[in-house]
């Protein structure tokens, strides 16, 4: 949010005052100023106000006129100008020779084959407006030559409010509010705002208002006619301009400059089009056209205000097409109320539209604005446009009230939060300077809230600690050491199995850790040909591609392997994330903490890769649990699995999660020529898996005895049956297996094992081997397995 501190200036005197410092204090005190700060007007001299004496059409340029000017100066300087509404008698901000408008300086130049010297300005040229139509029309009585900047407010020290800082305070979006903060940092007063006394206007009759929804706490409105100003005052308008809003027309302005001033919304309907005011809402959704033209649906959860049963504007939000002003309106019931915060935001999100107006109503502000703005509105009104008439009395329905706080602590408790020593006629000068009611009996105090900080913003007695505090300055505090007790904390048995089996991944195996949100991203995934499925879906979401939370990390790996296939020919990323599955019988969120790990080679086949990775999953086991994975095929529940190559994990005999091969159609949108694979682990079923205690066996001194046979495996036989044949016979001598060699052809599928065998006690015979493995091979027989010829 953009302020003004010319603006500011008309509520608190702050002359003397270093502005750019008290800037500074308010950034530390109240809310963060944005680091540019700018000095508007200060690109500009020598631009005078000026008089256009005659006008001659070039007689060799359609576009071009030749003027004489009067700047003031007593004599008429020749100006070629090519504005389309030059004309005798307009006076217009006329840039002189040595004038600086910009970064140009003006000086006499030739154009057209006759020489100027010194131009008319647009509103845009002079930075006021961005209007850059024709040249600067000036209706005011103002002498000619008169420096622009004695006419109008044009030099002036403008910053910006960081709106997220301003969250919990809706007092302060508006000026008048900042100058509040801007009094108490500078010890000065606080002007009270000029109001027309509404009073004067009770004997005339009330407009045809009434709430009928409990979303509208508070409902205010006043008629005029005879209304025949249209174009703003140009301080008006450059005030609007400066803090980022255009000119439209008087009406229009007049209620945007009254919600940059106050900080409430105000909306103005035609009374042609406006004759009985409802709020409320509808039964049915239906269709409705806004100010800036676009259709929008509305369906029952959103206020409306009505002219009878007709629609004619969002409530808080935005006015009909059909019921705005217009340049010929001359009559008008002026709207300034407070809805429900709540209601508002929800319906800015449903209908995905948000305006000035919404966003101060979402802050909750203060209902008792409502009547004071209307008081300032007529007030503003009749200063610029003296024929107005005010036709009806003050109609008002106040229809929810939020409770006065008044909050009861002592200068103990003020002391004992602080740290610090503050007397107690500075808290009390700090507070009345915000707006607090104070009352003092000794050291005890008695504080009412002002009803603008009472909607949400200071609720108990620490909020009055921190408006002291914030106003006496922080950087006024002493500095001393806090001595408080800081215990260990004991990192958490899944948080320390995280932080070891990252360490495994980077240290020992070169791996890169990525983070990414917890969205199914519709677009990315669709790019490599994986829908998005169904899952918790966020309501009313803005975004159609973060619309969906994921159920699995392994698609979002694969959209940041395929955005990094240019980083290197082989490369592996993990990341420990959350995904959800579901709800659970309190309709919250199942999340799972889960380990994705993705491998992307284009140099290895996929069957290398497969078992790397898979040697990766048997390191972490074996050395943070110290047990051996086992694996089972699985069938394939998502799109990007691969319908064969997809494996359950198993530990301890429970699934923790699954490896696989990505499906050809995904892997081909990624890189066609490259091998991926990944896995997916359950983190929290990892770490609370039991590590086996480590037995330590004394090495044999008698020679070991290694045995190696070679086995057509068919299809259909895994592992984990091959391996019961030799385990079965549960000999003693017989202390580990391993696979040491494969061979592959279109028909047969052969592996080589090597059978260690070796005893503590004896030097081990052929003759006892030879019998354990004739018990192996017959058991490998009645598997259907045989010796490879």
């Amino acid at each position: 949010m953009f302020l003004s501190m010319n603006w500011i200036q008309d509520f608190v005197d702050l002359s003397g005052l270093d502005k750019l410092e008290l800037i500074h204090k308010f950034s530390l005190s109240t809310a963060e100023v944005e680091n540019e700060i700018f000095h508007k007007g200060s690109d500009i001299s020598g631009i005078v106000v000026a008089e256009i004496k005659s006008v001659e059409n070039h007689p060799d340029s359609k576009k071009l006129h030749l003027l004489k000017v009067d700047a003031g100066n007593g004599e008429l300087t020749d100006v070629v100008c090519g504005a389309p509404n030059v004309r005798v008698g307009l006076k217009t901000a006329f840039a002189k020779v040595g004038a600086q408008v910009g970064e140009i300086t003006i000086a006499p130049r030739p154009l057209a084959g006759f020489t100027s010297y010194g131009m008319c300005c647009s509103e845009s040229e002079i930075g006021i407006s961005d209007d850059h139509s024709g040249i600067m029309e000036i209706t005011d009585d103002i002498p000619n030559g008169t420096d622009i900047k004695d006419a109008y407010q044009i030099d002036d020290i403008v910053f910006e409010v960081d709106n997220k800082s301003l969250t919990n305070r809706p007092d302060l979006w508006g000026h008048y509010g900042i100058a509040r903060e801007f009094a108490a940092l500078a010890g000065r007063e606080i002007k009270p705002l000029e109001l027309d006394d509404l009073n004067q206007y009770n004997s005339l009759s009330k407009v045809d208002m009434k709430i009928e929804d409990s979303l509208c706490q508070r409902y205010s409105c006043l008629q005029f006619e005879n209304i025949s100003r249209n174009v703003s005052p140009v301080n008006m308008r450059i005030r609007l301009f400066y803090c980022g809003m255009r000119a439209i027309n008087y009406l229009a302005d007049l209620t945007n400059y009254l919600m940059l001033e106050m900080g409430q919304p105000m909306h103005a309907f035609d009374s042609r089009k406006v004759e009985k005011i409802r709020i409320k809402r509808f039964d049915k959704p239906f269709v409705f056209q806004t100010l800036d033209g676009v259709e929008r649906n509305i369906d029952e959860n959103t206020l409306m205000i009505c002219n009878g049963d007709t629609p004619v504007a969002i409530a808080g939000i935005m006015g009909g097409l059909d019921s705005e002003i217009v340049e010929d309106t001359t009559t008008l019931t002026l709207e300034s109320a407070t809805f429900n915060a709540v209601s508002i935001r929800k319906s800015t999100v449903r209908l995905a539209h948000r305006t000035d107006a919404s966003m101060r109503y979402e802050k909750c502000l203060d209902p008792e604005m409502t009547v004071t703005a209307i008081a300032r509105f007529v007030n503003l009104l009749k200063k610029y446009d003296n024929g107005v008439k005010v036709v009806s009395a003050l109609t008002d329905e106040y229809a929810f009230r939020y409770d006065k706080i008044v909050l009861d602590f002592d200068k103990k408790f003020v002391d004992r939060y602080t740290g610090i020593y503050i007397d107690n006629d500075t808290i009390v000068k700090t507070l009345e300077s915000l707006g607090f009611k104070v009352e003092l009996n000794d050291d005890n105090f008695s504080v009412e809230v002002p009803s603008w900080r009472a909607t949400k913003d200071v609720t108990i007695k620490a909020d009055i600690i921190e408006e002291i505090t914030r106003i006496y300055g922080y950087d006024n505090f002493d500095i001393n050491t806090t001595r408080s007790p800081l215990y260990p904390v004991r990192a958490s048995v899944v948080k320390t199995t995280e932080n070891k089996v990252k360490d495994i991944l980077v240290k020992k195996y070169n791996l890169h850790e990525v983070h990414s949100y917890i969205w199914a991203y519709n677009d990315e995934l669709k790019a490599i040909n994986i829908p998005v499925e169904n899952n918790i879906k966020l309501a009313n979401a803005t975004n159609p591609n973060i619309e969906t939370i994921r159920n699995s990390m392994i698609p979002t790996q694969l959209c940041q392997v395929k955005s990094n296939v240019s980083f290197a020919p082989d490369f592996g990323i993990f990341e420990i994330g959350r995904v959800v599955n579901g709800l659970d019988e309190n309709n919250l969120c199942i999340e799972n903490k889960k380990l994705a790990i993705t491998l992307y080679s284009k140099t290895k086949n996929v069957k290398d890769v497969y078992f790397e990775l898979r040697d990766i999953l048997a390191v972490i086991t074996d050395d943070l649990k110290h047990k051996a994975l086992t694996f089972k095929k699985a069938e394939p529940k998502h799109s990007y699995e691969h319908p064969v190559n997809l494996n359950t994990i198993l530990l301890n005999g429970k699934e923790i999660g699954t490896i696989g091969i990505a499906h050809p159609t995904v892997s081909k949108k990624i890189d066609k020529k490259a091998s991926i694979v990944f896995a997916e682990i359950d983190v929290n079923e990892f770490s609370f898996t039991d590590a086996a205690a480590i037995m330590y066996d004394e090495p044999s001194k008698f020679p070991p005895m290694d045995y190696d046979i070679s086995i057509e495996v068919p299809d259909g036989v895994f592992y984990d049956t091959l391996s019961e044949c030799w385990k079965s016979v549960n000999s003693d001598i017989l202390k580990n297996t391993k696979i040491v060699d494969t061979y592959d052809t279109d028909t047969v599928h052969s592996i080589t094992i090597r059978f260690e065998f070796s005893s503590s006690e004896r030097t081990l015979s052929s003759n006892e081997v030879q019998s354990v493995m004739d018990s192996v091979i017959a058991n490998l027989a009645d598997a259907g397995v045989k010796l490879r010829q």
